[in-house]
């Protein structure tokens, strides 16, 4: 146990440090630190994809080696993703009290070497076990992020700071899509593997000298106090974290329903990430390497998706998420009908529509983890997130198996059928936030 103690104590939150009084030396280390959080998280959350969705991309090449039927592995991504979501919801409640800093680094250095023995493997069994156990310690990503953007930028910026780092997402997924698409085609599906989890084991310690905890660790004032000019808060005594979490999250009725709706709107995006290159090759005729372009696109649209739906909740809608949310789901509907009726071999038209896609999916799934963290405020912000990621990896988990199923027995217009449809039910649920913003923003209390 000795042995432990010190990891123990870095992974704890930081105490506040001795406050810093001058008002020049404050603005200077908040620039400063802004900046270096925004892009250390944003890089770092990037190089978690490459050894998560380095996976669609060999995934075909993987189900021919060993003949696996669609069915079968639509249950190894299954099983993944049940993991993956109950993770992130656990992660959640961590990240609240935990080193952001460290909780990060360890989960990438971890990931990396389950990719590394992925790699090895030869049956259906082995594929399940490691790459559900890759996903315990992917869920773990989002939360110390989660913690670092809702302590370091405030509820009337938090859209647009929570834009630029869901970059990450796209770019990771970007880079992936294309390197993974590279390495399987010329060396074999394990290189897909092994390649990256050599970036992302560098990546691992690169966060760890990067990143720190809030800003009073450092002895900044809150953000709320520097940005908003919100009066600090006198110190009380301290709430208990059970406490904490009744009140902002399992009482919070608001929470729960950008959480439900979160679980439709991962059944489009998690469907297309997982089986877009297979459905590609055998649906429309595309070679491995256009399939992964047209991923590429997907993602890449995403990044403005993102930051366009956060600048407008932000500025245009005030803070309310809803309108956004619910706008951009609409659209969504529109362009996952429209893949029906692409015939096959026109790749520019399909990547175009990719890009459609990937703009108006990564929106609403940006929002509803700022809603969350918008109607949780920053105390529970780690714990809604969360929430949110539980129930949208519990969609995408139930994508993964009805996806196989019904392609066997359907065809692949069956996925399409159940991506449209789920794309229907989450833009009614956001549709209801309409009006809703943070009790901060309307004079309330954390």
């Amino acid at each position: 146990m000795n042995l432990l103690a010190p990891v123990l104590a870095r992974l704890r939150t930081q105490p506040p440090a001795p406050t810093i009084h001058d008002a020049g030396e404050i603005a200077r280390k908040f620039r400063y630190w802004r900046v270096r959080i925004m892009y250390a998280t944003t890089a770092g959350y990037a190089v978690f994809y490459l050894v998560r969705n380095n996976m669609p991309m060999a995934t075909k090449s993987i189900m021919d080696e060993f003949h696996f039927t669609n069915t079968q592995w639509g249950r190894v991504l299954g099983a993944a993703t049940v993991v993956y979501a109950f993770s992130k919801f656990l992660s959640g409640v961590v990240g609240d009290r935990a080193n952001p800093r460290y909780l990060l680094g360890i989960a990438l250095l971890t990931s990396a070497c389950i990719n590394l023995f992925f790699g090895l493997g030869t049956g259906i069994a082995f594929f399940t076990v490691f790459w559900a156990v890759n996903s315990l310690f992917q869920g773990v990503g989002v939360p110390p992020c989660t913690r670092l953007l809702t302590f370091w930028y405030s509820p009337r910026e938090i859209g647009r700071a929570w834009g630029i780092w869901n970059a990450s997402h796209q770019v990771g997924g970007a880079v992936i899509a294309v390197w993974a698409g590279y390495l399987v085609t010329h060396f074999g599906w394990r290189s897909a593997f092994w390649a990256p989890a050599i970036v992302a084991v560098l990546g691992a310690f690169w966060l760890m000298n990067r990143l720190r905890d809030s800003p009073e660790s450092m002895g900044l004032p809150p953000i709320e106090v520097y940005r908003e000019q919100v009066k600090r808060p006198a110190d009380g005594p301290a709430v208990p974290f059970s406490d904490i979490f009744r009140r902002h999250i399992l009482t919070n009725g608001w929470v729960w329903l950008v959480s439900v709706a979160n679980f439709f709107v991962y059944v489009v995006r998690i469907g297309i990430l997982s089986w877009a290159p297979k459905f590609l090759v055998e649906a429309k005729g595309f070679t491995l390497v256009q399939a992964g372009f047209s991923i590429s696109a997907f993602e890449i649209a995403g990044i403005f998706g993102a930051y366009a739906s956060g600048w407008l909740s932000d500025t245009v809608f005030m803070g309310r998420r809803g309108p956004v949310a619910a706008g951009f789901m609409l659209c969504l509907i529109v362009f996952t009908l429209a893949l029906f009726g692409v015939p096959g071999g026109h790749v520019v038209a399909m990547t175009a529509l990719f890009a459609a896609l990937g703009f108006f999916v990564y929106g609403p799934q940006m929002l509803v983890a700022v809603a969350a963290t918008d109607y949780a405020t920053k105390v529970a912000s780690a714990s809604a997130v969360g929430l949110t990621g539980l129930f949208g990896y519990l969609g995408a988990a139930f994508c993964s198996v009805a996806t196989g199923v019904l392609v066997d027995r359907y065809g692949w217009n069956g996925a399409l059928w159940l991506y449209a449809g789920s794309a229907v039910v989450g833009c009614a649920m956001l549709a209801v936030t309409w009006n809703k913003t943070s009790p901060l923003l309307n004079g309330g209390r954390q």
